[in-house]
């Protein structure tokens, strides 16, 4: 039986391994194995138990000398030893003895110059379908000289741990040896692991070769090749909003700003599912079909047909497939210098206006300090909206210093004149639980004007507690939504909220970035 190489993964003895299985090997394998069911599009159906989003508190960096003084040790790259990582990996790959295991070769990059290779080594058949699915997907050639892997992960949601033997938190653990290049996921069938273990890898590599890594969807004309990113956390609709017909999608989450331009790192797409309306999001539905992988969407028992409104298991309801379902993808993965950045928040006080214009020093600003709120189903525990600062847009998945990260991206906005605007996503009206969510078609409008310049031309207006410049008009949006305060029922009440929230960020700032230039401190919002 041919092996692939397993043994230098430690993984010895198994009962059949299946390498770079086509989607329909793999649905086949899935469905051999009762580890799902397929929807009346053909789309494999999974139900990840326990772990319905990731699970922060789970995820450890192995604290070797080599990385030490490199990563920005707190509350999110937390520590573990060698000696743990070691014992936990010997398990794993005992766990593995005399069980069928799936491995999938392939890279993290568009750009060939900046392309990792990645080897993730599964339990299950869906899960290495899903990776197929969203890493990029080697031709036959490059397979054949593929050679060794820069990383490789192993995935085994059947091996739960043990917290006080194993040194972790709970029963899952998702712990990342950059000296020994290795990746370990236990103990949760969440695919996201998977995806953002590899998104992490990459962000602790790239800076060090002048490129910044980025947790921002992008999009390009197809005409002007004109390209924007859009920055935000799960929830604030970076997928959603990149996935716009008018224009080629480059990707959906992770991505890379060269000198030449940006490219993806992935080759497939991750979307919500909850709420999927096919009107509003075409792209998406119909991307839902044979060869995705779906987790934990509701299905009639009788007809298969899914139920993308049903919030009984969980709000994070996903969809995994290639970028190639999207038909308007930019294939390969690669665009130009962004011509606009768009920072997207989910404000759930709902006193953010819905786009505002910010000068480069409010850029880096709200990049530092990612605001947003973390929407249900996105990690374990949260049911509703909960406020949160978020370094980078993307903190969870940032093993260096915040500095080094908004540096570069200061330096390309100055070098390229790149406008940037803030769009929130959020609440309008009053905050969650009063007011409402804003209207994805009213987003669009605001989002396109910004695109195609439109939105230059408006008159605007400085709000000087956010200090940001608020446009008075745009195309397809009714201009009382524009003035946040302007949709609240009671000024007054929108005053008390708006300094509530200006002292948060101002508390916030301070706390976590004392040493930083005084401009850009006086650029942000002040109680």
């Amino acid at each position: 039986m041919e092996t692939f190489g397993l043994e230098r993964a430690g993984i010895i003895n198994p009962s059949a391994v299946y390498h770079n299985l086509s989607p329909a090997c793999l649905t086949e394998a899935a469905l051999r194995r009762g580890e799902g069911v397929l929807s009346d599009t053909g789309a494999l159906v999974v139900r990840t138990g326990k772990f319905t989003g990731r699970a922060p508190k789970d995820k450890f960096i192995v604290d070797t000398p080599g990385v030490h003084d490199l990563i920005a040790w707190g509350s999110v790259n937390r520590p573990i030893t060698k000696d743990k990582f070691r014992a936990l990996k010997d398990k794993m790959t005992a766990y593995l003895q005399n069980r069928e295991v799936f491995i999938f070769d392939g890279f993290a990059g568009a750009d060939k110059k900046c392309r990792k290779k990645f080897r993730v080594i599964t339990e299950l058949a869906s899960e290495n379908l899903f990776i197929r699915n969203l890493l990029i997907r080697p031709s036959q050639e490059e397979l054949l000289q593929y050679g060794e892997p820069d990383f490789t992960i192993i995935v085994t949601p059947g091996f739960k741990c043990n917290p006080t033997a194993d040194g972790v938190h709970s029963e899952a653990a998702i712990l990342v040896d950059y000296e020994t290049r290795f990746i370990l996921i236990a103990g949760t069938q969440y695919a996201g692991e998977i995806k953002k273990s590899v998104f992490s890898v990459m962000n602790f590599l790239l800076p060090r070769e002048g490129v910044l890594p980025m947790h921002c969807s992008a999009n390009m004309d197809p005409i002007t090749k004109e390209t924007a990113i859009f920055f935000g956390l799960s929830g604030t609709g970076k997928t959603t909003l990149s996935a716009d017909p008018d224009r080629k999608l480059i990707g959906d989450d992770e991505h890379g700003w060269s000198d030449r331009g940006i490219f993806n790192f992935e080759g497939g797409c991750y979307a919500k599912c909850i709420d999927l309306d096919p009107d509003k999001e075409p792209d998406i539905y119909q991307a839902i079909r044979s060869g995705t992988l779906v987790e934990n969407v509701i299905l009639d028992p009788d007809t298969r047909k899914p139920n993308y409104f049903d919030h009984k298991i969980t709000e994070n309801t996903r969809a995994g497939y290639p970028i190639e379902y999207i038909p308007n993808a930019a294939i390969p993965g690669i665009g130009g210098v962004p011509t606009v950045v768009i920072f997207l928040t989910a404000d759930s006080f709902g006193v953010l206006p819905p786009i505002s214009r910010l000068s480069k020093e409010a850029a880096m600003y709200h990049f530092v300090t990612g605001f947003t709120s973390k929407v249900a189903g996105t990690e374990q525990g949260i049911t509703e909206p909960v406020p949160t600062f978020s370094t980078l847009f993307g903190e969870p998945f940032m093993p260096l210093d915040p500095d080094i990260y908004a540096r570069m991206l200061g330096e390309r906005i100055e070098h390229h004149n790149t406008s940037v605007y803030l769009v929130n996503t959020g609440w309008t009206g009053g905050p969650y639980g009063i007011g409402s969510r804003m209207e994805l078609k009213y987003t669009r409008a605001m989002i396109t004007a910004a695109l195609n310049g439109t939105l230059k031309k408006a008159d605007f207006v400085h709000d000087n507690r956010f200090n940001v410049d608020i446009p008075q008009s745009c195309p397809g949006v009714p201009p009382q939504i524009l003035n946040p305060r302007d949709t609240w029922s009671s000024p007054d009440a929108y005053d008390t909220m708006a300094k509530k929230v200006a002292k948060m960020f101002f508390d916030n700032f301070h706390e976590k970035y004392p040493h930083m230039p005084a401009d850009i401190i006086n650029a942000g919002p002040q109680p």
